[in-house]
């Protein structure tokens, strides 16, 4: 490793500990010419995925993106970045689990689905009504009376509660 303060080419490491939660390698060096400390990161490279696009173009896959979605869709939500950041992380081991070099955003959008569904109903509808990009009304509301239905096969599953029910019935 060359020393960024005199650019000799060897230098020996001090120390090595995990960093980012397993995910790289931080190494302590110090040059064998001048004595300078430094610090370096070993991380794992990782094969570029490309994600197909609805229109069929391609772009590299990035998380950031998928950030970026579900914090707009969990906007003035009770759900933690903590929480947020968990779902992208789920959504990027699934993706990367299948193998492939490619996938597509449809398969994205319904990793993500999957996930928010769980989470928070609202960032879920937010979230479904531009990935699934309704057309009208009736599809948006179909896409509610299935997530109240899900929701209800929940509860009925579980003990009743008298107060739970109130207020909740299908949107005509």
């Amino acid at each position: 490793m060359m020393c960024p303060h005199c650019h000799h080419n060897s230098s020996r490491v001090v120390d090595s500990r995990p960093a980012d939660s397993g995910h790289a390698i931080r190494r302590r060096r110090e040059c064998e010419n001048c004595g300078y400390r430094f610090t370096t990161f070993e991380r794992i490279e990782v094969t570029p995925l490309l994600v197909i696009k609805k229109n069929g173009t391609r772009e590299e896959f990035d998380r950031d993106k998928i950030l970026r979605g579900v914090m707009r869709a969990a906007e003035k939500r009770p759900v933690g970045m903590d929480k947020l950041t968990s779902i992208v992380d789920d959504v990027e081991n699934k993706v990367r689990a299948l193998g492939g070099t490619e996938v597509s955003s449809q398969l994205i959008g319904k990793y993500v689905m999957d996930e928010l569904v769980e989470v928070d109903d609202i960032a879920y509808i937010r979230f479904a009504s531009v990935y699934r990009e309704f057309k009208d009304m009736g599809s948006f509301v179909s896409e509610l009376n299935e997530l109240m239905s899900r929701e209800k096969d929940d509860t009925d599953t579980s003990e009743p509660d008298s107060t739970e029910d109130q207020g909740k019935g299908s949107i005509q």
